[in-house]
């Protein structure tokens, strides 16, 4: 599969997906749309089985690749918490083992949840490059199966909610979508023209962790060390290669978003809908409240990547004032 599927492409994963995944909501709420100054639509991905969007590009990753090696031994992954959880989700259910490996420091309660899945957690390196090198380096020793954080395939069960969206919402003028890798973006182009549609799709990027805009801005590969302090799920330090010529070839621009302006989104997701938002999920919404005065009259949409946030984190979020 490339990153330009054809609708019939993302409506037959959809079925693979769906069938374990069921979709998500939409939602528009009144409080927040009075928040943002539009008619905003929320693409709830925190409602599925491990309150993040990743587990669909998991799910259709490993059905594909099963479909070609069937006598897998097992899966290796690093991570910084959802998308081990989705790895660790999508091999149980294969009856894979899957081990994760994460940098030192992780989050505790992540790293609880991909335990519970069924995962092997190995903690190394201060970071997650760290991280990443040394799950390659267990895929060579064990003779398991590495699966990367982008890829075509985790970005093609993706396009099954990017589909949902489109397609159950009305008619969008603008999406907002987070950037971590990529696989979530080039998900929403890919279901955009498939089917046609004119929306404009709108990355949102960390100012703490801004290579992917700096990279949009150059337009080229732009390497920048990431430090944001609420959105480890974005917070990538070199983007991947394909994903970058995917996004600049589809997507409007690349907003940044501080680390405050982040916080403050997570706090506007609880008040005016009492959902939990991760640090992604809060940039989405800083995004669409910082460009709230082009917003007039339009009808928006955000994907809530998630809500997998630690409790500690989210309760010195919610005491700022």
């Amino acid at each position: 599969m490339t990153l330009l599927p054809t609708l019939a492409e993302i409506e037959a994963i959809a079925v693979t997906v769906d069938a374990v995944v069921p979709p998500t909501p939409q939602f528009t709420w009144p409080l927040l749309n009075e928040r943002a100054g539009c008619e905003l639509w929320v693409k709830h991905e925190n409602h599925t089985a491990i309150g993040s969007f990743k587990i669909r590009g998991a799910v259709s990753y490993l059905a594909r690749l099963l479909a070609r090696e069937p006598g897998l031994r097992g899966v290796v992954a690093a991570t910084r918490g959802n998308f081990g959880q989705a790895v660790a989700f999508a091999a149980r259910r294969q009856g894979l083992p899957a081990t994760i490996v994460v940098p030192h420091g992780n989050s505790v309660e992540k790293n609880r949840a991909m335990h519970a899945l069924g995962a092997e957690l190995i903690e190394h390196g201060d970071d997650f490059q760290a991280a990443l090198v040394h799950s390659e380096k267990l895929a060579a020793e064990r003779r398991l199966h590495w699966v990367p954080s982008f890829h075509p395939d985790l970005a093609l069960g993706n396009t099954a909610s990017a589909l949902d969206f489109l397609r159950h919402a009305p008619p969008l003028d603008r999406v907002y979508v987070p950037i971590g890798l990529g696989s979530g973006i080039c998900a929403m182009m890919a279901a955009r023209d498939a089917l046609g549609l004119a929306t404009k799709i709108i990355g949102v990027a960390s100012a703490r962790a801004p290579a992917v805009a700096l990279s949009f801005a150059a337009r080229r590969l732009v390497a920048h060390p990431a430090a944001t302090r609420i959105a480890d799920g974005m917070a990538c330090s070199t983007p991947n290669a394909e994903a970058l010529e995917h996004i600049l070839r589809g997507a409007e621009r690349v907003v940044c978003v501080s680390d405050d302006e982040i916080e403050a989104g997570i706090r506007a997701y609880f008040s005016d809908t009492h959902n939990v938002a991760e640090g992604a999920a809060g940039a989405g919404l800083a995004a669409v409240l910082r460009e709230r005065e082009t917003l007039a009259g339009r009808r928006v949409g955000v994907v809530f990547t998630g809500g997998n946030i630690d409790a500690a984190v989210f309760a010195r979020v919610l005491a700022i004032t």
